[in-house]
């Protein structure tokens, strides 16, 4: 709709200064946790080691941040607040870019939508202040001060009243500073951060010490929990000039949102679909659907490979190779998980104990046992009374020769981490003694891990097998969405989806893959084009076709209520030490708990 009135000609003026600076600040400024973001990476940029954070009424009528940076003189400050001046580039090269901060815009913007006082002091010269006020600048005046830089950001957009009626809550315009300052925390191991809301100190990260290999955890702990890193792999892959550093949760470990998923390029935080999607992608195989993987993931390379000025609030990243950067990500998780193996949460065992109560000694009346008798213990050294529930192995039974070894009298492998199978319960799970606790094993669970991982590898080594359609498919797309499902023909093809260009924007579907009965390959097509016009690659069709050698695995596996032998049992363990990603099933539940000794000698009192 044209809002121009007929036959009248628009009138081109040039904005003033105060409304081009409001303007810039909408796009720098979105909410509180913007300023503390831009406020936080400068004094970063600093070199500051200590940054403390103070906020009140969710930062809209205070944030506070004073660090110990390098500061400024008083000549600098003035150049500070003015536009497009900054210390971190000369402008000669904009993809050199190796700092957080460097398009000059924030404090302007900052001091152009609230009244912003800066207060700082280089190590060997005097300290002065500046203030702005709706734009307005005033000039350099000294002041006391210590090393570093203090600023006061007080009204946030009192110059710009209509803003404020588009902020949340006092307590989410917290957590979502909060939130940042998490962010960048995890980012910068070595840099202490405090955060007080409201005269309380709700969040504080002191400096930690060592090397980084050491530095990290012991800040990911602080920050994610203990439980994260007890249960994470650590990652370190390196491809066409791209690494990829960090922790990668195992899938037992998630969550109902991926409010885990922490991605840094080049130690700066970002909030990008492309790596997003590869951590989707990296976990599809073990996670089932609602459920989302924890990670800390840290991508560096040359900044020639990146371009982080794509947004003004420099929270998403363009690649110079996109796929090659999805492809790491991918790559290491899948190995990683892989090489996890068996491995399962520890947060599982710690919830089977959480499930575990203390029978009232009130509720049934204490019966003594009849003391043995003389020689009754020798006489009787294998006694096995019925225990509803309890399925012994078939070479267990009364039955059997006097020589058959029992559960218990298998050996316990010293290098063995599921141990050696004592007893088979509820016909479905197997108990296993470890050396230093008990492992329980689901058998349908992990026995159908086993089979789809096989499975898998089968269908790796021989190809996909295709069925030849009687009447060859047509489907009709557009002339760009043409060009984009050909480009990938090759890679269809290895998965069984054979497909050829047919004149204009159609293309014809000649073969698919012969384990896909019923495929509507139409909407199947018009899917994968989503995702690359999303994501830039799709694994949809590996998906469907993992779904089916699921599904038959599923079928194929040692069903729940069979009775095992002891070989059995043990075989069954031994498998799932050797098979990766056996510590979940199919459909990303756990296949084994463990309880350590310790912990259920707790239970009964034996220890404190």
């Amino acid at each position: 709709m044209n809002h121009h009135a007929p036959n009248i000609l628009p009138v081109i003026r040039q904005l003033d200064e105060a409304t081009a600076n409001r303007i810039a600040a909408g796009e720098v400024v979105e909410r509180p946790a913007s300023a503390v973001k831009e406020l936080v990476e400068n004094a970063l940029d600093a070199g500051a080691t200590r940054i403390d954070v103070m906020i009140e009424d969710g930062g809209k009528r205070l944030i506070r941040v004073c660090d110990n940076g390098c500061g400024m003189t008083p000549e600098d400050l003035p150049l500070a607040v003015s536009r497009h001046a900054t210390s971190k580039i000369d402008g000669s090269d904009l993809l050199a870019i190796r700092s957080f901060g460097f398009r000059g815009e924030a404090l302007p913007s900052l001091g152009a939508v609230g009244r912003l006082v800066i207060t700082s002091r280089t190590r060997d010269g005097e300290g002065a202040a500046i203030t702005v006020t709706g734009g307005k600048v005033g000039p350099a005046r000294p002041a006391a001060a210590n090393p570093g830089t203090v600023v006061e950001l007080r009204d946030l957009f009192f110059a710009t009243p209509a803003r404020l009626k588009f902020l949340r809550g006092d307590r989410a315009e917290t957590m979502a500073v909060a939130d940042c300052l998490r962010r960048l925390a995890m980012a910068e191991p070595y840099v202490g951060l405090t955060l007080t809301v409201d005269g309380k100190e709700i969040f504080r990260a002191d400096a930690e010490s060592g090397d980084l290999f050491d530095a990290l955890p012991a800040r990911l702990a602080r920050i994610m929990g203990r439980d994260f890193i007890d249960n994470a792999m650590s990652l370190d892959a390196e491809r066409d000039g791209l690494r990829l550093t960090g922790f990668a949760a195992l899938p037992t470990w998630s969550r109902g949102a991926a409010v885990a998923q922490h991605l840094n390029v080049n130690g700066r935080p970002v909030r990008d679909r492309l790596l997003m999607g590869a951590l989707r992608a990296g976990y599809s195989d073990v996670l089932p659907a609602g459920r989302h993987p924890g990670a800390v993931l840290f991508l560096s390379c040359d900044p020639q490979l990146v371009d982080v000025n794509v947004h003004p609030a420099k929270a998403e990243v363009r690649f110079r190779d996109p796929q090659a950067a999805r492809g790491l990500v991918v790559a290491a998780l899948r190995h990683g998980l892989a090489g996890a193996g068996h491995r399962s949460s520890t947060t599982l065992a710690q919830a089977a104990l959480n499930a575990f109560r203390a029978e009232a000694p009130a509720s049934r009346a204490f019966v003594p046992e009849p003391e043995p008798r003389d020689g009754a213990m020798g006489a009787a050294p294998h006694l096995h009374v019925p225990i509803p529930g309890f399925a012994e192995a078939p070479s267990a039974r009364a039955d059997r020769p006097d020589d058959a070894p029992l559960p218990g009298d298998t050996p316990l492998p010293g290098d063995t981490p599921l141990g050696a199978a004592r007893a088979q319960v509820h016909e479905n799970y197997i108990i296993a003694q470890t050396l230093d606790g008990v492992v329980i094993v689901d058998q349908h669970a992990a026995h159908e891990r086993l089979v789809y991982e096989r499975l898998k590898a089968q269908a790796a080594r021989s190809g996909i097998v295709r069925q030849v359609l009687l009447i060859p498919e047509i489907v009709e797309l557009s002339p760009m969405d043409a060009h984009r499902i050909l480009s990938i023909a090759e890679d269809l093809a290895d998965l069984g989806l054979v497909i050829e260009p047919f004149g204009g924007g159609a293309v014809v579907l000649r073969e698919t893959p012969a384990m896909l009965t019923h495929l509507d390959a139409p909407a199947l097509i018009r899917d994968i084009l989503d995702d690359l016009a999303d994501q830039g690659s799709s694994d949809r069709l590996r998906a469907r076709l993992d779904a089916v050698l699921s599904s038959v695995a599923c079928h194929g596996s040692v069903r729940s209520g069979r009775r095992m032998t002891v070989d059995e049992m043990n075989a069954l363990l031994r498998d799932m030490e050797r098979t990766p990603r056996s510590g979940q099933c199919n459909h990303g539940r756990p296949t084994w708990v463990k309880l350590r000794l310790a912990d259920i000698e707790r239970l009964f009192g034996r220890k404190d």
